[in-house]
């Protein structure tokens, strides 16, 4: 089905986000560096302005467009509480202010100290809610001055045809001239009947002699193919717009995308989501590995000595998992178990104690006594940091499955969840953890490959701290 675009409404919500993020940004350097400026607002304007910081800033204004659009705040959430809004917005300032780390880290000067950063971020938040209640009425304005309705045929006479005039009207999207009949006929509607401007044989002739902005092609594929082949043509000799429903297939869950190549255009029949989130999803990736990385590096190098105190064998532990497209890589963990532990897994395959292929029992006398506080702390996963940073894994996605568990799956739809890129945690990982059944376990997976966003994401995160420290399911 079409929906009714509102390209307006949501360039002046990015453009107005990003701008109040740049000023907000601004105004907190200005607050920040007061005190060095002794001539007060006529110094600060004085301030010279190099190419090297109009450049970071544009890059800091467009990374801001794509994160308010990527938490959906293109535009207001009508008729919802306003509490609503502060979690998005929340979401997509901190993404500004991980983009607000390239002024301090390319600060010549000293003039703009990582501090900064932290007060930009509340202060972000309160003028970006305020900020979108003007882009709101701003888009409201903007639209209603520029608006006018398109004048529409529809080709069809069914339910197809009622379909598309029912959601048109609705959306006030454009405005119905009335319907061609196809060919083969249909018992038309009693709304439709009585708007019918002729046969498909006389499109050309409508085209011709009325004023048309577009024709929307409504017919069933199948059985009027030849009809619809020539709607098409019609349409492009007379030099009018023609649209046509996507609904060629039934598809319960790809979404049909057109690709150009230079020898043939092709429709991509897409299972996982592919746009420019993914890019932002990348950024905080890079971002919070570095940030994880650089934080609790001294944690780690106590936890390797401390494993190394303690057990023989080497700290880090690195397994073979399948990532994304059923793609090998080796995964890094802190090691909790002894040193021979995958060959003493054979022996103690009887005392599984889930179902389904995986394996995990609760009491596994491989487990190593650091190695028990690491995984019920989930500190063992830290290394994955380095997975991350290599792109062989997300910060958020479903955990990677070693080669035994995989090579145990007996349905196809399970080897869906390799359709994107594995993380360091997930739903199952703030849901239980093991105290999840494996169905659930792969449901959790299925409906956050179908129902992903940056949102979603960011939530997962929130969530993962709280499931550590209650220990949820860990073992």
């Amino acid at each position: 089905m079409f929906r009714a675009s509102k390209p307006i409404e949501a360039r002046v919500h990015a453009i107005v986000n990003a701008a109040f993020a740049l000023l907000t940004l601004v105004a907190v350097f200005v607050a920040a560096n007061w005190h060095r400026m002794p001539d007060g607002w006529a110094g600060f304007l004085a301030i010279r302005i190099t190419v090297k910081n109009l450049l970071v800033g544009a890059v800091f204004l467009f990374g801001c467009m794509m994160g308010f659009l990527a938490f959906g705040l293109s535009r207001p959430l009508r008729g919802e509480p306003f509490w609503k809004e502060i979690p998005r917005v929340s979401g997509a300032c901190l993404v500004a202010s991980l983009l607000a780390l390239l002024f301090p880290l390319t600060s010549i000067s000293g003039a703009f100290p990582g501090r900064i950063v932290l007060y930009y971020l509340p202060a972000a938040i309160v003028t970006s809610l305020c900020g979108r209640g003007l882009a709101s009425a701003a888009a409201d304005r903007m639209a209603r001055a520029l608006s006018g309705r398109r004048e529409v045929i529809i080709v069809g006479s069914g339910p197809r045809a009622w379909a598309v005039h029912e959601r048109f009207q609705q959306e006030g999207y454009a405005h119905i001239l009335g319907f061609l009949d196809s060919a083969n006929g249909h018992s038309a509607p009693p709304g439709i009947a009585g708007n019918l401007l002729g046969r498909l044989e006389d499109l050309e002739s409508i085209l011709v002699h009325r004023a048309v902005d577009e024709v929307v092609i409504a017919l069933p594929v199948k059985s009027c193919y030849d009809q619809i082949q020539t709607a098409i043509q019609t349409c492009e000799r007379v030099g009018v717009e023609a649209k046509y429903l996507p609904d060629v297939f039934q598809l319960s869950l790809a979404r049909p995308k057109l690709e150009t190549h230079d020898s043939a255009p092709l429709v991509s029949l897409e299972v996982v989501h592919d746009d420019y989130r993914l890019v932002m999803k990348r950024a905080v990736d890079i971002a919070g590995a570095l940030c994880g990385i650089v934080a609790l590096g001294p944690l780690m190098l106590a936890i390797a000595a401390a494993i190394r105190l303690t057990s023989p064998g080497p700290a880090i532990f690195a397994q073979e998992r399948y990532g994304l497209r059923k793609r090998r890589f080796r995964m890094y963990k802190f090691r909790t178990m002894l040193v021979d532990a995958e060959k003493r897994q054979a022996e103690l395959e009887a005392s599984n104690e889930v179902s389904g292929p995986v394996f995990k029992i609760r009491n596994d006398p491989r487990i190593t006594a650091i190695g028990r506080i690491l995984r019920r702390t989930s500190l063992d996963e830290l290394p994955q940091f380095l997975n991350v940073l290599k792109g062989e894994m997300s910060l958020v996605g479903p955990r990677p499955l070693p080669e035994r568990d995989v090579s145990r799956f007996g349905d196809a739809w399970l080897m869906r969840r390799f359709s994107v890129r594995p993380g360091i945690s997930c739903l199952w990982q703030i849901s239980g953890r093991s105290n999840t059944p494996f169905e659930r376990w792969i449901e959790l997976d299925l409906q956050y490959i179908d129902k992903w966003s940056l949102w979603l994401d960011f939530k997962i995160l929130l969530g993962t701290l709280p499931a550590i420290i209650r220990g949820d399911g860990a073992s």
